[in-house]
């Protein structure tokens, strides 16, 4: 639905010869496997309810953060005004933080018979955090990563999407740059797209990103010590700590 080319090193599914919409249908059919897995596997389990509600919540959360994405920044249409930090913030959380890091880890806390409603609050708070940073790495890897370790090749400029970036660039530049911005942004013409990322690094927004990324890991590193009282501390950790600096 974003039209990208590539996905994991691999090409998108519909690029398949002879696939196309039918990839649509094909999604439902993968997404319909869950509930069969979970009935197969959880349905005499003490967690099998949890489980559904967690997932049906979650696909909807994540449709909603997807059609968020799409309304924000349609196709044709270059409208910088609704690029704010505060409607990135839902896309991510809604698009990316919920089923990326809260579904595994409340997944596998319910499985273990942890079903307090205070204690998945709890995890909430760090996961969405944790999930928002994630989402802004993959951002700053779209124009900034190598797509032979990425897997994927960046298109957020050519897109016209709603990234970190732009929305961070936005916040900082004068009246001139942002006419700039306005002419290239959405574009698809390499000319276009290199002169959005002369403007990125004309504000250098690598070294903003890493300064973002130092403050964002210590922010984790104290809403787990806050918040993960009652849960293994090493569980967080280990996600913080494999996300960390990552480039791809």
């Amino acid at each position: 639905m974003d039209a990208s080319v590539t996905r994991r090193g691999q090409p998108c599914w519909y690029k398949k010869d002879g696939i196309g919409l039918d990839a649509i249908n094909d999604s439902f059919l993968v997404e319909s496997c869950i509930y069969r897995l979970l009935r197969m596997y959880c349905r005499k389990q003490p967690y099998y309810v949890h489980l559904l509600e967690l997932f049906t919540e979650t696909s909807f959360q994540t449709e909603l953060g997807q059609a968020l994405d799409l309304m924000t920044a349609p196709p044709g249409q270059i409208n910088l005004n609704r690029f704010t930090l505060e409607r990135y913030k839902a896309i991510v959380k809604y698009k990316t933080a919920f089923y990326s890091f809260y579904l595994p880890v409340a997944a596998a806390m319910y499985m273990a018979g942890i079903d307090s409603e205070e204690e998945h609050n709890n995890a909430k708070y760090i996961l969405l955090e944790m999930g928002e940073f994630f989402q802004i790495q993959d951002d700053y890897l779209d124009c900034y990563g190598d797509p032979a370790v990425t897997g994927k090749i960046g298109t957020d400029i050519q897109d016209n999407k709603c990234s970190w970036l732009v929305v961070t660039a936005l916040e900082v530049m004068t009246p001139d740059q942002r006419s700039q911005l306005e002419a290239c942004y959405g574009r698809h013409d390499d000319a276009s797209v290199e002169k959005v990322k002369a403007l990125y690094e004309t504000l250098q927004m690598p070294k903003r990103y890493h300064k973002y990324e130092e403050e964002s890991y210590t922010r984790l590193q104290k809403l787990i010590a806050r918040h993960a009282q009652n849960l293994p501390h090493s569980v967080f950790l280990n996600f913080a700590q494999k996300i960390y600096k990552r480039n791809k």
